[in-house]
């Protein structure tokens, strides 16, 4: 189907709208059908569940597996994951042939009943987060339905690190057992927080340790990047100017989810009498800044006043530096080094900024680009 906007900033809609990622493609298509876990660990917003999805739409990967992608990135609990597992695997099943689901929810006995029949005889997922008493049971059905289903599973998670901060005692240990124990499925070990994300595939005192091939996933080449916009944007008989495209690129820092999003914009205000340049690229990002004014507005509002002066001083100092060094607290008239430092460490539990090799960010460029205006 021909996308009336080309830039797509949620979903897959197949390789025409998919800007490059070839070599990543097959590295993880290969891995996956000889028989490896893959760890596909990247910064938020890179791009790691459209490249899965695009992997899935591999016919070698559609003509043999059944493919499951399960987002648990706002899961609390064992319970929650097994909920958004059960859902994805039988949203899937649903599609395929009768006897697929089945099988699922011959298996599945403890989640039976919060599965329906429509009035086409389609299954339905009517289960509410409360309706699973015994997690470890459940989760048990889920892995004997993988271990036997008539095909081989592939089972994307995507944000696999929120794991760690459920209640329960031992479920990094547990998942490893079972997912060990099946011979049937292979998983695809998706996360944005990269420090969390190594300690749980390379920390020998952790039950993952060396489980899993990892994919560490780069932004895209600028040219790559740059050919796909340009190609995009004269299909629909407009033009954008390559200096337009480099400074979108260099904005944004070659962060797929953000370059997709402005050219969105910039796409739906284009004409084709009016190249796009680089005046109307800012106009782009102030649109898209602007309509998070009140998110943004009200996140501020929530934080305590060293941590609001904090992620003020992040936003107009530039991106990856090192917040704890005096020169930083002085200037920015911050209290000291351990205050900074506690401070950090809340604005990351909150998942407002982010650290790598000891230098910290805004993760969000919308949020970054809004503090620093203000």
């Amino acid at each position: 189907m021909m996308m009336k906007n080309p830039f797509l900033t949620y979903g897959y809609n197949g390789a025409e709208y998919f800007c490059d990622r070839e070599q990543e493609t097959k590295r993880l298509t290969s891995l996956l059908i000889n028989g490896n876990h893959v760890a596909l660990i990247s910064p938020r917003r890179m791009g790691k569940t459209g490249l899965i999805r695009h992997c899935f739409a591999q016919q070698e990967l559609q003509d043999n597996y059944y493919l499951f992608v399960v987002d648990i990135y706002a899961t609390k609990s064992l319970s929650e994951l097994i909920y958004e597992l059960g859902r994805a695997i039988l949203s899937v099943l649903k599609s395929k042939e009768r006897k697929a689901w089945e099988h699922f929810i011959q298996i599945v006995s403890s989640l039976r009943t919060g599965i329906t029949l429509d009035g086409l005889g389609q299954p339905s997922w009517n289960l509410e987060m409360g309706d699973i008493q015994s997690p470890k049971v459940s989760l048990d059905e889920i892995f004997q339905y993988l271990s036997s289903a008539d095909k081989p599973c592939i089972v994307a998670i995507d944000e696999f690190q929120a794991i760690t901060d459920y209640p329960e005692q031992n479920v990094e240990a547990l998942l490893r057992t079972y997912i060990q124990g099946c011979n049937n499925a292979w998983f695809v070990f998706s996360g944005s927080k990269r420090h969390m994300m190594g300690e749980m595939f390379s920390s020998p005192a952790r039950p993952f340790y060396q489980s899993a091939s990892t994919i560490s996933l780069k932004p895209i080449p600028q040219k790559a990047y740059a050919d796909f916009i340009a190609y995009h944007f004269a299909q629909g008989d407009l033009h954008i100017k390559p200096e337009a495209i480099s400074y979108i690129y260099d904005k944004f820092e070659g962060t797929t989810w953000y370059i997709q999003k402005i050219c969105n914009e910039l796409y739906a205000m284009a004409d084709s009498a009016n190249p796009i340049g680089v005046k109307e690229v800012d106009i782009a990002i102030n649109y898209a800044v602007e309509e998070k004014d009140d998110v943004y507005q009200d996140l501020i509002a929530r934080l305590p006043a060293s941590q609001k002066a904090l992620l003020f001083a992040l936003a107009h100092s530039g991106r990856d530096i090192k917040p704890t060094s005096g020169d930083f607290i002085k200037k920015y008239h911050l209290s000291s080094a351990s205050a900074v430092q506690r401070s950090l460490s809340a604005l990351q539990e909150k998942d407002i900024i982010s650290c790598s090799e000891g230098k910290y960010c805004i993760y969000d460029y919308f949020l970054y680009y809004w503090l620093n205006n203000k």
